[in-house]
């Protein structure tokens, strides 16, 4: 029997464009942000990046825009329950709609082990009160709008235990806080929990857990890290880019559910 190809299937380009989408990414600033940022955007997608201080995400804003790309600040604070009352209400007054969701900002407030647990009070304030909040706000919002995307960033170090031997032969880097690993791994199932949760709603629910990203560390910390990854480098830039397009996209439109490690292969 001869294949017919159905008329609604598109070509390649078309499933990977984000013409006319508008997305959220929250901790637009940061080293990872920026590059989720980015990627978006040279996709064709509206991106609102946002942070706690407005002045830090105009400025972000401001940088991708003289790069000709549709990118616009907003301010919030995810500890606050009003501050994200009024950035879903922004968003439907400017935008009337939203199509995917970048959970990606994150506080630390722990700097180590023995941090006082006040320090992880407030971390939790943040990371996971606070991110819950957001985080069933926005897919209220997405699936108002008729469906899409919502892309969770994590860390490998949600799904593993410190490799303390990384940081043999440095100095502070290697009293690592428990909150980071606490929210990651709690942040890996959550994004099943809401796939699940939120079925039949057109809302697909993904998890990215990335590896380290290269930010001028220690030379031996770059070196101890590198030894153990196949592609023998840590992260750049551009590695992120393009599988934060897949997951907001047409692309990929029956990936649900998923945590997916972007680590070069260093856990494999």
């Amino acid at each position: 029997m001869e294949y017919r190809r159905p008329q609604w299937l598109m070509n390649v380009k078309q499933l990977f464009s984000l013409k006319g989408k508008v997305i959220v990414v929250t901790g637009g600033s940061g080293n990872y942000g920026q590059c989720i940022v980015e990627g978006l955007a040279e996709a064709d997608a509206t991106v609102i990046t946002t942070s706690r201080r407005l002045e830090s995400a105009l400025k972000t804003a401001h940088h991708f825009r003289g790069k000709g790309l549709d990118v616009t600040a907003m301010e919030v604070d995810q500890a606050e329950a009003e501050s994200v009352e009024r950035l879903s209400g922004k968003i439907r007054e400017v935008y009337g709609r939203l199509d995917g969701f970048v959970n990606n900002a994150v506080s630390r407030p722990m700097k180590g082990y023995g941090a006082p647990i006040a320090e992880f009070d407030e971390s939790m304030k943040t990371n996971a009160t606070g991110m819950v909040n957001l985080l069933r706000q926005m897919t209220e919002l997405i699936a108002a709008s008729g469906g899409g995307s919502v892309i969770n960033i994590a860390s490998m170090m949600g799904m593993f235990g410190p490799d303390l031997s990384n940081y043999e032969g440095t100095e502070n880097m290697g009293d690592l806080p428990p909150d980071y690993f606490f929210h990651n791994a709690g942040l890996i199932n959550l994004n099943r929990y809401m796939a699940k949760m939120n079925r039949g709603k057109n809302v697909r629910f993904n998890c990215i857990s990335p590896g380290g990203l290269f930010n001028n560390q220690p030379e031996v910390f770059v070196r101890n890290y590198c030894k153990k990854v196949p592609l023998n480098r840590m992260a750049n830039q551009d590695d992120i880019k393009g599988l934060v397009v897949l997951l907001a996209s047409e692309a990929g439109a029956y990936i649900n559910g998923e945590n997916i490690l972007m680590d070069g292969g260093m856990n494999a």
